[in-house]
């Protein structure tokens, strides 16, 4: 098996995983409900937990170019926080779109950040076909702790944080993300950044994101 492969294979067993224990945790029926079928399983979205203090959203990966980013250098910018790998059709499918959000709402204090959970050569190769707007960062299970310090049970790819100016995650999406959920979310900043909503209240307005 190669290392691609071994890679695809330990995130789909990571993914079942967390399916697993969602199940277990959800109150144990008499009967666990049947597993979401494949084409339903994009559409899964996991809140953040509903604890008295927001997880902020922190972060030391390598760039493309092998170079140390820290999620620091984004303090004080709303962010779209994507997770994806090349070998991930729905993840290729979304850059064109998050290219497009990036050029649009970089005056709106807005970042998109990539997170690619594959290995750097193939990444940089990927990188000169998209020609990224935006930070790419590489990792593996370094890219994928992120998730688990943040306070989400499990991902799949893609995988979207929404994280507030201050670096509070509001909102995790698992799936493709569309133009209706950037139209979404770039309200929701708006009404933030204006203090027309707290962040309690944009976790609130993306709930059903």
């Amino acid at each position: 098996m190669n290392q691609k492969a071994a890679l695809a294979m330990g995130l789909f067993i990571l993914f079942l995983g967390g399916v697993a224990a969602y199940v277990i945790t959800a109150g144990k029926p008499e009967t666990p409900p049947a597993a979401p079928a494949p084409a339903d399983m994009a559409q899964i979205q996991r809140d953040p937990p509903r604890t008295a203090e927001v997880p902020r959203v922190e972060f030391s990966l390598p760039d493309i170019d092998g170079q140390p980013r820290n999620s620091s250098e984004w303090e004080g910018k709303a962010r779209l926080i994507n997770f994806w790998a090349t070998w991930c059709a729905p993840c290729r499918r979304e850059i064109p779109l998050l290219k497009k959000t990036q050029e649009a709402h970089a005056a709106d204090n807005l970042q998109v950040i990539g997170i690619a959970v594959d290995f750097p050569a193939e990444v940089s190769a990927y990188a000169e076909e998209a020609q990224f707007n935006y930070p790419v960062l590489v990792g593996q299970e370094d890219a994928m702790a992120i998730a688990e310090t943040s306070g989400i049970d499990f991902i799949g790819m893609p995988f979207t944080m929404v994280v507030a100016p201050g670096g509070e995650l509001l909102k995790a999406h698992l799936g493709e993300i569309h133009e209706s959920h950037i139209e979404t979310i770039v309200a929701v900043f708006a009404d933030l950044a204006a203090g027309r909503v707290d962040t309690a209240g944009a976790r609130k307005a993306l709930g059903q994101l």
